[in-house]
Formats: structure tokens, sequence, C-alpha cells
């Protein structure tokens, strides 16, 4: 049995850890207290010891919360604070936002990839003004977007136009945004192993450092506790109305 001291003790550290006390960490403080023990130093590890900074963890937090294939907003106000407190600033976060928003496209592409083999189609030319765009813009899948071009030139111009133009001025350098795009593609609610080998191998090329790719990768684990959260507060609320009806 853990005594109160103890339970004060776990809070106390995982509060250190983790930067917040939630009701589902209360509620599993009580019933599972070694949950929540090591849940901070599994979850707590990799932004500990990894190189990156505390504003571009939770940076990484803020668009794995935000994103499109997971919407948990708990988790994405509990970062944005974060991230602020950090020194992130209002343009850090649009440019992941912004990043958060491209994450779509590339399911796009690898389906686009799929009818241009089924439909036998030549890709656009290289020596086209649209390839030396996509060239520039977005090297590590301009073999995926010149297929896409040869089928609709106007989608991907208007596209590269959004990746240009959607960023805001003063945001993340170029290394920051291909660790919050890796971390986007390597989370389990994403898993996109066909851009990740594309992505990966790129950030090396641009000096991002192995390091850091492994630590944003890592980060993306956390998001399954969610399932946790809601659990526990789900039988809180079950275990409420059970003794409101006795």
């Amino acid at each position: 049995m853990h005594t109160l001291t103890d339970l004060d003790a776990i809070k106390a550290r995982f509060i250190a850890a983790r930067g917040y006390w939630r009701p589902w960490t209360e509620a599993l403080l009580r019933a599972n207290p070694g949950f929540v023990q090591h849940y901070a130093d599994y979850a707590g590890y990799p932004a500990q010891t990894g190189p990156l900074a505390p504003r571009m963890v939770e940076l990484v937090y803020v668009a794995l919360d935000a994103s499109a294939t997971h919407l948990y907003e708990p988790g994405l106000m509990t970062h944005l604070r974060l991230a602020r407190a950090a020194g992130a600033s209002e343009a850090d976060i649009f440019d992941v936002l912004h990043l958060v928003t491209w994450q779509g496209v590339t399911a796009v592409l690898q389906a686009a990839d799929i009818l241009h083999e089924a439909a036998a189609l030549e890709p656009l030319p290289k020596d086209d003004p649209l390839a030396a765009r996509i060239q520039t813009l977005w090297p590590e899948q301009a073999d995926s977007l010149l297929r896409l071009a040869a089928q609709d030139a106007g989608y991907v111009s208007a596209l590269l136009d959004f990746l240009e133009g959607g960023a805001p001025v003063g945001g993340l350098s170029p290394a920051e945004r291909l660790l919050v795009r890796i971390a986007l593609h390597a989370a389990f609610t994403h898993g996109d192993r066909t851009t990740l080998r594309a992505l990966i191998p790129h950030a090396l090329t641009q000096g991002v450092k192995r390091a850091e790719i492994l630590q944003v990768i890592q980060l993306g684990a956390h998001l399954a506790v969610h399932g946790a959260s809601l659990g526990a507060m789900a039988y809180t609320k079950d275990v409420a109305v059970a003794a409101g009806q006795t």
C-alpha cells in the first residue's frame, strides 16, 4: 500500500517531470500510483535527456496534439502554455499549425502515385518551370509531386503557393520544421513510413542530428496516454454514478 506521503511524493515528482497535473492524473494516482510514478520517468525521459531545448519539445507536443490524427484539446492547451513559457513565439506556434495542415498532403501524393502508375502516365518533365519550384520547395517528395503535376499542375501550383506563403514570417528554422514534420509522420496516430523514408534521409543531409530525430520520434509515443486519461475519467464518473444510485 502507498501512504498519503508516498502519493504526495509521486505527484510532486510527476509535476516536476511533466509540468502539469490534471484530474485524470489524480484519478490514476488514487487507483494505480505505480502507473503515475513510472509514467513520469518514461514520458519525461526523451524531453530530459535528448538534445532539443524545452521550447522545441513543447512545440512538437503542440503539433502532435493539434494534428488532425489526434485533435486532443486538453493536451494542446497544456503544451501551448508550456511552449510559450519556454520562449516559443506566436510565429513559432502558427508555423507549427501550418505544418499540421501540411501533414495531410502526403496521403494525396501516395494515392496519386498509385493512380499515375495505374494509368501508365509520364511525370512532368524536369525542365518544366513548375518542376524547378517543386525541387526548391519540397525536394524530398519531388518525384511524387512531378507525377501529380502531370495529372493536375494547377493543384500542385496552388499547393506550393500554400507551402511557400502560408507560414508566418519569423517562425521556425528549416531544421525545426523538418523535426516537426518527422514527429507528425512518425506518431502512431499517423505512422506514415513512406513519407518518413524520404523525410528522414533528407533531414540528415540538411544537418539535422540523428539524436534530434530520435528524440522527436520518441515524443510521439506519449499520445497513447490520452487513452488512459479517457479511461480513468470514465471510470471515475461511473463510480460516482453508481454511488449516487445506491
